[in-house]
């Protein structure tokens, strides 16, 4: 057994996945598509040219795959649901072919014994949405609604948690500020729509599970330390700004009931035409758990003259890097997770770390072990300090498509060889192998 602490008994250690990273299958079963078929299939947009067309083909090989979760005995499979392959343009009724994929695969996970964590939405938009406005577009909100009710009456007798947004922040940053995701656009002001649309989504997704599931709801999001780089009176500015951004916009609001000081720097519009009489009453709806995803901190200084945006991220130096050219800081996690539970006390819920990982290419991957067991121990020395973590989740079962970064970066326990699709368990596999099957004994 693995030199880590021990986790209170029913902690569950599972692995995460997304739905565009390794389904393939793009135009099979009535899928529509999304704004990452649209992205990836756009010259310069992908390293290499690459696209989500065949990923992972995990459509296909999906029993083979939950056969390799079961030899690594996960107590827990968060993985995403296609917008698009269950309603191909986002909106009427269900496409029965697509429910029925993911009802064979939520069938296939509970006679493994694995617990289904289902994300609604891991950034793959229905195109048709993004051609009518995107989240940009207030009846966004209301067709996820939608949506999540379709999902819930089909799959919520046996989804033990869902997550109704996957990181909302970088959906947001990257894919609607900074245009290195898709949907590619480059909004320098009047962005508190998109965000403000993202989190009526999820609560109208919350009230829709409400009436289809009795199992707990939540949203992951992207959560960061934030270190100013400096003690001068600027950064520290800038680092502030940096922090209400990514750790409070997307979290204040739901478990406080309203956004966070300073967010009205993202528009230049009047904001009640924006957040409309009864939004923040849907939005902070309680939520069961909090999905929290690591990779690292942020070293956050004032920004140079002339550049739009109110603070510059910093490389953070004195720290291995992952593949990817992260710092690898595992007690960034436990400052991260203490942090959370000074802001919101009694009104954060239990905790689960539904994503965390590093890219690291080669199959004797003695740095993602030292990785995942430093994430461990920051997790158990949360719990040491009175934050409730239920569970913990790494990215990713599998090698898959990286987004921006094509299959450049390997994120995987498992080696995927995308010419033959042929999987191998990395080294990394058996040595969290142990760690499940030990959790799995002491599981009440």
């Amino acid at each position: 057994m693995p030199d880590l602490p021990e986790f209170p008994p029913g902690f569950r250690f599972g692995v995460s996945t997304a739905a565009y990273q390794i389904e393939g299958a793009v135009d099979e079963g009535g899928r529509g598509p999304s704004i990452w078929d649209t992205f990836a299939h756009t010259p310069g947009r992908i390293r290499g040219g690459d696209t989500g067309d065949v990923a992972c083909d995990h459509y296909h090989r999906w029993e083979s795959d939950l056969d390799l979760m079961a030899r690594l005995g996960a107590g827990a499979y968060r993985f995403s649901i296609a917008w698009s392959r269950v309603q191909p343009t986002g909106s009427g009724p269900a496409n029965a072919a697509g429910l029925d994929f993911y009802d064979r695969l939520v069938d296939g996970l509970a006679a493994r014994g694995i617990d289904p964590l289902v994300t609604l939405f891991h950034w793959d938009l229905p195109q048709a949405l993004q051609d009518e406005g995107g989240w940009v577009n207030r009846d966004t909100a209301m067709r996820f609604g939608e949506y999540a009710e379709l999902v819930g009456e089909r799959l919520g007798d046996r989804v033990k948690l869902w997550i109704t947004l996957n990181e909302p922040y970088i959906h947001f940053a990257l894919g609607h500020v900074q245009g290195i995701h898709a949907p590619g656009l480059t909004m320098m002001s009047d962005q508190l729509p998109v965000a403000h649309h993202l989190l009526l989504a999820h609560g109208l997704a919350v009230s829709a599970l409400r009436r289809t599931s009795g199992a707990p709801v939540t949203l992951a999001n992207n959560h960061s330390p934030v270190w100013p780089a400096s003690d001068s009176d600027e950064d520290r500015m800038a680092a502030a700004v940096y922090d209400m951004v990514q750790n409070h916009l997307f979290t204040d609001p739901i478990l406080l009931g309203e956004y966070p000081p300073g967010y009205e720097f993202l528009t230049t519009a009047d904001v009640d035409s924006i957040i409309m009489e009864g939004d923040l009453e849907v939005i902070s709806q309680p939520i069961q758990a909090l999905g929290v995803n690591y990779y690292n901190p942020s070293l956050i200084s004032a920004p140079p003259a002339g550049d739009p945006l109110p603070f510059a991220r910093l490389e953070i130096e004195g720290y291995p890097k992952t593949a990817f050219g992260w710092p690898v800081v595992p007690d960034g996690l436990r400052e991260l997770l203490v942090g959370l539970k000074d802001r919101y006390g009694d009104k954060l819920p239990p905790v689960w770390i539904t994503e965390s990982g590093c890219s690291w290419p080669d199959l004797d991957d003695q740095f993602r072990i030292d990785y995942i067991a430093g994430d461990l121990r920051a997790v158990r020395a949360a719990i040491d300090a009175g934050v409730d973590v239920r569970g913990y989740c790494t990215w990713s079962l599998l090698d898959n498509f990286e987004w921006a970064e094509g299959y450049e970066q390997r994120f995987g326990l498992v080696h995927v060889d995308f010419d033959t699709q042929q999987r191998t368990p990395r080294k990394s596999f058996e040595w969290y192998r142990e760690i499940c099957t030990a959790a799995a004994r002491t599981s009440p």
